[in-house]
């Protein structure tokens, strides 16, 4: 089976899509072994207290896409019974917006951020505002700009984006939601004495528009995340936080990868600490684990665990 990861298919979990119908489930039973070691934590549930403030640790839940489409209640108990209580979407999984609601208000789960298409941002923010608020949002944010892979990430789709991003982060500010941008590597196209990002960055509005650092797909380009957070400090409100196999090439900018390529948090070639010390020390309150990789029910607890056991 091939697993390459193809980021712009997170974009089309959403209610009523015939496009998620009949992939095949890898939903599994939580080991017993991660229930024990979960009960050992050191620190309880997902909020716990810095020097610099609260930091909240959340689960994308496409992590468990394919779980979710076969069975979203057993999916929630299986996230609540690793110990989290904040979670970020990336759809709802052929259920409406209310009924998805239901289901994690039962489960006892926050959703305070969600992922939506490109497409919706630039023709429908009103109806991201909908959605949003029937969820319980507080952050609404686009994952991927589309553009035609065979080509590089240009100036033009790039001012584009911004004007979009721009508009939408108006509307959707007027109803008390915050926007942000999720960076995923393709946008370091060389541009002037700088990359695209820079581009983004500039011609967003800073009133309207945040980032949302993840740092697999800053690596992934051979960027450096402890620079970046220096360059743009408060513009990064969020981070998403997956580990990167050793043997993963980088310096690639399609914003393409193996989904296997995701590993544990504290494996791989991706040293968190002086990442996640920098971030916290900016002010970042979010961190979410996402892991695309079929192994993401054995991997996210052990990247929970990783977060609730460091110093940071």
């Amino acid at each position: 089976m091939n697993f390459r990861r193809v980021a712009p298919k997170k974009l089309l979990f959403f209610a009523g899509s015939d496009l998620v119908r009949g992939m095949k489930s890898f939903f599994r039973p939580l080991p017993a072994f991660w229930g024990g070691v979960l009960a050992c934590f050191i620190f309880t549930g997902t909020t716990f207290a810095q020097d610099h403030g609260q930091v909240h640790l959340g689960l994308q839940l496409y992590s468990l896409r394919n779980q979710m489409l076969a069975n979203v209640s057993g999916t929630l108990d299986e996230v609540k019974a690793w110990g989290f209580t904040n979670v970020e979407l990336a759809g709802t999984y052929n259920l409406t917006p209310e009924q998805f609601k239901g289901q994690l208000d039962s489960h006892g789960l926050n959703a305070f951020s969600g992922h939506f298409p490109y497409d919706r941002f630039r023709d429908d923010p009103e109806g991201i505002a909908h959605d949003a608020g029937v969820l319980g949002l507080k952050y609404v944010g686009c994952a991927w700009v589309p553009h035609d892979d065979a080509k590089p990430f240009d100036e033009k789709t790039c001012r584009e984006a911004a004007a979009v991003f721009n508009r939408a982060g108006k509307i959707l500010a007027q109803q008390g939601l915050k926007f942000f941008y999720h960076v995923h590597g393709y946008e370091f196209q060389p541009f002037a004495d700088g990359t695209l990002l820079d581009l983004l960055m500039h011609e967003t509005n800073p009133k309207y528009v945040d980032f949302q650092m993840d740092v697999f797909w800053i690596v992934h380009p051979g960027q450096d995340p402890l620079k970046l957070l220096a360059k743009y400090g408060s513009r990064w409100q969020l981070m998403h936080l997956k580990g990167m196999r050793d043997t993963t090439p980088t310096g690639l900018l399609t914003g393409h990868t193996e989904v296997t390529n995701d590993v544990a948090l504290g494996t791989g070639k991706i040293d968190y600490l002086p990442i996640l010390r920098a971030a916290r020390k900016l002010g970042i309150k979010w961190y979410i684990i996402e892991d695309e990789s079929p192994l993401s029910e054995q991997q996210v607890p052990q990247s929970f665990q990783y977060l609730n056991t460091q110093d940071w």
